[in-house]
């Protein structure tokens, strides 16, 4: 790939040195990236629709041809074709696995934005075989990641600097929200406010671009039309501003209710003593077994979410696909599918607020509009809710329908809903995801490289050791003659016992002390604070800080307290240095 883009890069190169002002540089290249990232989504959509005819013979919605459609298929070819995806995600590229952008946070956070080369292509391909067999998961999941990848690699291969890489990732996400919804302001917000975190000028303009231009690429293909055909909406009565707060609660309530089966579901599939690559292929089995009795379920779900949307629903069955889409969703992404969480963010979001509108018009008849406006609201009150991210979910809603009487309702609602999603869960549904990693996004770069470095890299192998029976002038001598801080004190089975500072022995510096034979046994700090070799260095430099110590025994994992070496503080601080100065020599 390299060879065949050289040219290509020569030309940009050159065109860079002519450039006097690196950033006119950048929005070129925010251009192409804007360019290929539509393109790309194009090539998504036919790809995927492909997937389908293959499993199915039908390339529409499955609303459309499930009452032809032989039972079997929907519990055998929902698994085939996560056994597929297991195999692809197994030997293509291991980021494919799951929604994909907490992939790309987390290359962003840790890898300064560079995502390898092979994701997009792996990732087109197992979303598409996913999602094209029954698949409960959303398209935009992996646009976002396929166009990062596209960003992270025109900005590697012109060399751009750190922060400027994290920029081009950032314009690559956009134009792929861009180009599948029809939103470029959405999809402009959604990469500044959720991915990149800067709304600088620098950082704003190229976003701006790439999204516009993946826009007008995907309004070639496909026209300028909102992604839903919506009745007329509108507000019946003044009345209506007071019950969208309930739907707000509601929804925020929906997306944790989401959240939580999702990575329960995770955790359930991790635990399974089977290949990774298999568990997709199970996930597929049980998403068969949901999809047998709601077919509404299947794939994307635009089909159900228009039903909804035009009231077409009976209520008690707009609340049973609430549920049938969260723990159809989960065993999907749960097992190792791949595909995004934005669409089934939606589904749940317009049968939530659809449920919602029903009981509302059973309660207050006259009073309020059709369930078909609550549930447009509720879209975007649990997309609010999971994502964290109130501002992107009201512009995305606005774009995909066109419609601003929206806009105050679904203001309303999308704050509540994530103020009540953020007082139960501190994090949205893509930080969660690298919380469980041990990435926390919030504490900085540096802070997250800390967390990758283990204490066994660092740690020094030979620290100074006495047995419990040493005499107290002997481990004066100790002291002295190995120009050691601290000494560990070890049983007679070698296993570390305590720890004696010189702080610890200026109690016993007394005649009588001496006179009584006093040991290392009695002078030690029993049962001192440990590390493993496992541990990272960020968690040894909180456990120094809370406790006021300035060193830390290694001791083998499994609680035998076998000692390994000990952990100064001083070489943790050196691990934070190294860090930082990397950080520096990458953007200079």
């Amino acid at each position: 790939m390299n060879e065949l883009l050289r040219p290509c890069r020569n030309v940009f190169v050159t065109f860079r040195k002519i450039c006097l002002d690196r950033r006119v540089f950048n929005l070129f290249l925010a251009i192409a990236i804007g360019t290929l990232s539509g393109l790309g989504a194009v090539l998504f959509h036919h790809i995927l629709q492909g997937a389908q005819y293959a499993f199915y013979q039908e390339s529409g919605d499955i609303l459309g041809f499930y009452g032809g459609l032989a039972r079997w298929k929907l519990f055998l070819l929902p698994a085939l074709g996560g056994l597929i995806v297991g195999i692809i995600v197994r030997y293509g590229a291991s980021e494919a696995k799951g929604h994909g952008v907490p992939e790309v946070m987390s290359a962003l956070t840790l890898k300064g934005g560079r995502i390898r080369k092979r994701v997009a292509l792996v990732k087109i391909i197992a979303s598409a075989v996913c999602i094209g067999s029954g698949g409960s998961s959303g398209r935009e999941g992996p646009m976002v990641q396929i166009g990062s990848s596209v960003g992270s690699t025109l900005g590697q291969l012109f060399r751009v600097p750190v922060m400027e890489q994290r920029t081009m990732v950032g314009c690559g996400a956009a134009a792929g929200i861009a180009a599948t919804f029809n939103a470029p302001i959405a999809g402009t917000l959604f990469a500044l406010e959720i991915l990149v975190g800067d709304f600088g000028l620098s950082s704003f303009s190229p976003v701006v671009l790439s999204s516009v231009t993946a826009t007008a690429i995907s309004r070639a293909y496909w026209g300028d039309l909102p992604t839903f055909n919506l009745p007329l909406y509108e507000i019946h009565s003044f009345w209506e501003y007071g019950i969208y707060p309930f739907l707000g609660i509601l929804a925020g309530l929906a997306a944790v209710l989401f959240i939580s089966v999702l990575y329960a579901s995770e955790d359930f599939f991790e635990r399974l003593a089977l290949p990774d690559w298999t568990k997709p292929g199970l996930g597929g089995l049980l998403l068969g077994s949901v999809l047998f009795f709601f077919p509404h379920v299947f794939g994307v779900g635009y089909g159900s979410m228009n039903l909804a949307l035009h009231g077409r629903l009976p209520g008690l069955m707009l609340l049973a696909l609430v549920f049938a889409k969260v723990i159809a969703t989960s065993c999907t992404l749960g097992s190792g599918g791949s595909g995004g969480i934005f669409a089934p963010s939606l589904f749940i979001g317009a049968m939530t607020g659809g449920f919602f509108g029903w009981l509302a018009m059973l309660l207050f008849p006259g009073y309020v509009a059709p369930s078909g406006a609550y549930a447009l609201v509720g879209m975007g009150a649990v997309v609010a809710g999971t994502t964290q991210a109130p501002i992107t979910a009201i512009l995305i809603l606005f774009e995909m329908t066109g419609d601003y009487k929206i806009i105050l309702p679904m203001m309303i609602t999308c704050i509540i809903a994530t103020l009540t999603a953020s007082a139960i869960k501190s994090g949205s549904i893509y930080t969660l995801k690298l919380k469980k990693r041990g990435i926390d996004i919030s504490g900085g770069l540096e802070q997250n490289i800390l967390r990758t470095l283990r204490v066994g890299s660092f740690m020094y192998k030979g620290p100074a050791t006495i047995p419990e029976d040493m005499l107290l002038i002997d481990i004066i001598q100790t002291f002295r003659s190995d120009d050691a801080s601290y000494l560990h004190v070890l049983d007679d089975k070698g296993l570390l016992a305590g720890i004696i500072s010189f702080r610890d022995i200026r109690p016993y510096m007394n005649e009588e002390c001496f006179g009584k034979g006093t040991t290392a046994g009695k002078i030690c700090t029993k049962d001192p604070v440990t590390v493993t070799p496992q541990d990272s260095i960020q968690s040894a430099l909180a456990i120094m800080g809370q406790h006021g110590i300035s060193q830390l025994p290694v001791v083998e994992s499994g609680g035998t307290r076998r000692l390994l070496g000990t952990l100064p503080q001083r070489d943790v601080l050196a691990a934070y240095d190294k860090a930082v100065l990397k950080r520096e020599i990458q953007e200079s």
